[in-house]
């Protein structure tokens, strides 16, 4: 299924219209030609941006406009999703999602919120979607969505395709592509997604174009 990737070695995993979706190590010099978000998985470190520097530890996730200058030491190891074309934006943004409020989507299913235009990433939003074991209804968005797994597993199914998911596999949702993300674990299934443009992780429709109904376990 060409909507899933394992990653591998670091670099590059899906490169499309709106998006570059990467892994690997975060120490550097960085000036990008598109706003950027970043979720830390692994390591520490240091981040200078914005004249001020900042601890980079698990769990902490970032957003940047484009042409921003910023430096990274240490051994910090993240996904970084660079966004084409943005929308006008300045400045940066540092979240810790470790301590961040959860949301509800459907199927009994939560989100963390990182980068969104209210923190000044106008283009995206970023987020952990927290699935517990099960199946939720097929639904499509309609919002152009990348996600790697952090934690867990399951399997991604699409017009009666399946892919297995596990940690480190990246998928790539365009809009409105009618789809099921199944956790069939024992434990939570945890996913970072970045979509565009920019909104909630609980907004999904069913097939037929009807809204899904937050807490509904309705099989399509």
């Amino acid at each position: 299924m060409n909507y899933v990737l394992d990653a591998g070695a670091d670099g590059p995993l899906f490169e499309i219209e709106q998006f570059t979706q990467r892994v690997g190590p975060l120490a550097g010099e960085h000036l990008e030609a598109a706003d950027e978000v970043i979720y830390v998985l692994e390591g520490a470190g240091r981040v200078a941006v914005g004249g001020k520097a900042h601890e980079r530890r698990p769990g902490l996730a970032s957003g940047g406009s484009q042409g921003l200058p910023w430096s990274a030491t240490g051994d910090a190891r993240g996904v970084s999703v660079l966004i084409h074309d943005p929308e006008p934006s300045t400045g940066h943004a540092l979240l810790d999602l470790n301590a961040a409020e959860t949301g509800t989507a459907t199927a009994g299913r939560e989100f963390l919120l990182g980068a969104t235009p209210e923190v000044g990433c106008a283009s995206v939003t970023q987020f952990i979607g927290l699935v517990p074991p099960g199946r939720a209804p097929d639904h499509f968005h309609t919002y152009d969505e990348v996600i790697y797994v952090l934690e867990g597993e399951g399997f991604l199914e699409i017009a009666g395709e399946r892919a297995p998911l596990r940690a480190g596999s990246c998928v790539h949702l365009p809009a409105r592509l009618v789809h099921c993300l199944a956790n069939t674990g024992d434990s939570e299934l945890r996913l970072l997604g970045v979509f565009r443009p920019a909104g909630s992780p609980a907004e999904a429709y069913y097939p037929d174009g009807t809204s899904a109904v937050m807490g509904s376990t309705k099989e399509s």
